[in-house]
């Protein structure tokens, strides 16, 4: 190790920390925003440096994302900075050149160290200040409250967001399926974890309460912690009405908390910066190894109940540092559910019970979960106890996501000089494992892989990992399925028991037998049917037309319409004596606006959802082996133009209009469009109207052929009867066959091999009554009677 007085002046050091908190039943409970708490927290790190004149020269601020601004539908009651980290700068009399609002995640605090550091170590920054915070637990005493105060403010100034940082964390999937909270996924991993251990549902409920007791002997003598209460492993695991499960196996006394009101700060300086601010080189302390990994999507992990991301990360921490784990004196461990604490020791073969302990802090339950700022206070509590320990090593561990991202760093307080690491290299180790196979639609029998129930007021619902053929899928229970819960919730282990599954475009639901699914969702009547509540359906001899009946709202749909387009469009390609359809909107002003976005439903998590054969019906539909003409009587706008991107054919009026308008409200045209509007129109034009929203109208799309006719107004409908009438007129087999041989070569891109490309399709003519009626109608000069076989 080098000498201070060998340090290169570059070398990035901690020299200072900071923390606070107050409780809503504290004596001199002030209720401080989280920019005081922050701010508070920062000007403690600065004294703690005992410098002078620090605070004019910090050059980088990074600002710690509060819960409230870490998802898109994140809600301030009581209003918020709009600049965070330069309203921390701003509270302390800093006005540093460049400033951060890190992405959402626990791994934050430290990943900033890291990151941070290495700027300081290039020269790129000299005086660093990382700051973060949470008044929750302010904000629901004071909301709504008389006289609540307003802690809304606009320090200006430029900030570099870098976004939420949610990408592979949140999924539609999950989303569709009820799994957007943290308690829920975390429960998926913990069962699967329980499962690959062996151990019953009460012996592992005890191996959770064994982890967690000690972190509780922490919290209650942490004077800025929570919940300061000590706590046995049957306490923390015996449901009670305050002791309530939210999702198995979780109860609420092992989850974090989030009603908080703290903030935490760390202060990072060059060597060089350091001795010129006069600070003490007691105060000094040094990274000597730190990690960075990333975990893939859980749908997509090889193991869900283990974590080696997090394992790695620490891993190559120590190995950076030169050290093993035995030469940890303090340890801290993300401890948001037990999983995050017990894969990691898994990884690393420590007990439960090691006898360093595993926080330093109390951990999230029972310290508090500071939102994504919480391993700042690790990282503090780390840094003092190195501190009073000259010699020792303490590890910080800190998670974020859904064991999605860790970062883990060794700190002590022996000189070393700033140790490089390739995190890209890392990852790479971790990215070689493939996969784990999985398909989004899930239809037969299966088995559960992992699960959990949540328990809410509502009810219990449950959400599955299952394998279908090999093939991992989400599911839920369907409600009011109360067999399935209770196989769920029983004794008998539900992992590897056998359920059967079936998709719909809200999800896939989950029961015990296919009779049991029936009974609970009857699959809807087959054929066509004389009523339908939001279309409209015509048979004309073999035409059959269907329109769209919902002027209201612009013939926009819902799922519910959805619905009744799928069976209808179902029914017409089974029906033999059908042969052409036509679609179009009722009134004059739209065909369709696509989708209705104003409609609410309880499935699909809140989301529009259509069938497995997409929007209307169609845009996903495979096997169109006989046409769709769309006739276009207005504005075909979104979901309508997907419709009439997904017809065989189209034909408009004058007046229609023709948009994907959906990146002005953003979205994109997820139901085809971004795909079949390039592949039917000039690259660059499709390009422009993709990126703009920009409308064209009828005689522009005639030109550039996505309808094949234009009539005047008025006229679209009788224009598409017309050729539907062309259509019925030739052999039906022929234009079946001709529509699979299309479709089957659409792929090609040379002419000659997809004119080579051998299909059964003449093999199919040679059998056909059809062929051999047409070749004698032509001979005998008569008009051919199709049989459509």
């Amino acid at each position: 190790m080098p000498s201070l007085a060998g340090l290169d002046p570059r070398t990035p050091v901690i020299v200072g920390v900071g923390q606070c908190a107050e409780q809503v039943n504290d004596p001199d409970y002030r209720g401080m925003s989280a920019v005081d708490l922050a701010a508070r927290a920062a000007a403690n790190a600065l004294a703690d440096a005992a410098g002078t004149g620090i605070a004019a020269a910090i050059d980088t601020i990074a600002a710690i994302r509060q819960f409230e601004i870490s998802t898109p539908i994140g809600h301030a009651p009581l209003g918020r900075s709009t600049n965070v980290a330069r309203s921390i700068a701003r509270a302390i009399g800093a006005d540093p050149a460049r400033a951060i609002l890190e992405v959402t995640g626990g791994q934050g605090p430290q990943h900033l160290v890291s990151e941070l550091g290495d700027e300081i170590a290039a020269g790129r920054a000299e005086v660093v200040l990382l700051a973060g915070s949470e008044a929750i637990s302010t904000a629901r005493h004071l909301a709504g409250s008389e006289g609540a105060p307003d802690f809304s403010e606009d320090p200006g100034g430029t900030v570099e967001d870098r976004g939420y940082g949610l990408r592979g964390i949140v999924t539609l999937p999950q989303v569709r399926h009820g799994l957007t909270d943290a308690t829920s996924q975390y429960a998926l991993l913990e069962h699967a974890r329980r499962a690959a251990l062996g151990l019953d549902r009460e012996a592992y409920a005890h191996t959770m309460g064994e982890l967690f007791a000690p972190f509780t002997d922490v919290a209650a003598v942490n004077p800025l912690a929570a919940a300061p209460t000590s706590r046995t492993a049957d306490e923390l695991m015996t449901i009670t009405d305050r002791n309530r499960m939210v999702a198995d196996p979780f109860p609420r006394f092992v989850i974090a908390r989030d009603q908080v009101n703290q903030g935490a700060a760390v202060l990072m300086m060059s060597v060089g910066a350091a001795r010129r601010l006069g600070v003490v080189e007691d105060r000094w302390t040094f990274v000597h190894g730190r990690a960075d990994t990333a975990e893939r999507s859980i749908i997509d992990r090889p193991d869900l109940g283990a974590s080696p991301a997090a394992v790695l990360a620490v891993t190559h921490a120590l190995e950076v540092a030169g050290i093993g784990m035995g030469d940890l004196a303090h340890l801290d461990l993300y401890s948001c559910y037990p999983i995050a604490v017990s894969a990691v020791c898994d990884g690393l073969g420590l007990a439960a019970d090691d006898p360093r302990g595993l926080t330093v802090t109390g951990g999230l339950p029972f310290f508090g979960g500071a939102g994504n700022n919480y391993s700042m206070h690790a990282i503090a509590e780390i840094v003092n106890r190195v501190r009073r320990d000259p010699g020792t090593y303490g590890l910080v561990g800190a998670n974020g996501g859904i064991l999605s991202k860790y970062s883990a760093g060794i700190y002590a307080t022996t000189p070393t000089e700033w140790p490089k690491v390739d995190n890209a290299a890392l990852q790479q180790t971790l990215d070689v494992p493939e996969s784990a196979p999985s398909v989004p639609a899930a239809d037969g029998w299966a088995i559960i892989e992992t699960y959990t129930v949540q328990h809410a007021r509502a009810g219990a619902t449950g959400i599955v990992v299952g394998r279908l053929d090999g093939r991992r899928f989400l599911a839920t229970t369907v409600a009011g399925d109360d067999d399935l819960v209770a196989v769920l919730t029983g004794a008998a282990e539900p992992i590897g028991a056998r359920i059967y599954a079936r998709s719909f475009g809200y999800g896939n639901r989950v029961t015990l037998t296919p009779e049991r699914m029936d009974e609970l969702l009857p699959r809807p009547a087959t054929g066509l049917r004389e009523d339908y509540e939001h279309v409209a359906v015509r048979r004309d001899g073999h035409i059959l037309e269907v329109t769209l009946q919902r002027p209201q709202v612009r013939n926009a749909l819902h799922a519910a319409a959805h619905v009744e387009l799928d069976g209808i469009f179902d029914a017409y390609l089974a029906d033999p004596e059908l042969w052409v359809a036509i679609i179009t909107g009722a009134g004059d002003d739209a065909f369709c606006a696509g989708n209705d976005l104003t409609a609410t439903t309880t499935e699909g998590g809140g989301f529009p959802w259509f069938p497995s054969s997409g929007f209307g019906g169609l845009t996903s539909r495979e096997g169109m082996h006989k046409p769709v003409i769309a006739a276009v009587n207005g504005a075909a706008m979104g979901g309508g133009f997907e419709i009439v991107l997904a017809c065989q054919l189209a034909v408009a009026d004058e007046s229609a209009r023709f948009a994907l308008p959906e990146v002005k409200v953003g979205l994109f045209a997820a139901a085809g469009g971004v795909v079949r509007l390039p592949r039917a129109i000039p690259t660059k034009i499709a390009h422009d109207m993709i990126l703009t929203g920009r409308a064209i109208p009828a005689a522009e799309a005639l030109r550039l052929g996505l309808v094949s006719r234009v009539v005047p107004d008025g006229g679209a409908l009788a224009a598409a009867r017309e050729l539907a009438a062309e259509i019925v007129a030739v052999s039906p087999t022929s234009v079946r066959l001709s529509l699979e041989v299309i479709e089957q070569t659409r792929g090609v891109a040379d002419d000659v091999a997809a004119a080579r490309k051998e299909t059964d399709a003449m093999d199919q003519l040679l059998v056909s009554e059809d062929t051999l009626e047409g070749v004698m109608a032509f001979a005998e000069k008569r008009t051919p009677q199709w049989k459509n076989r």
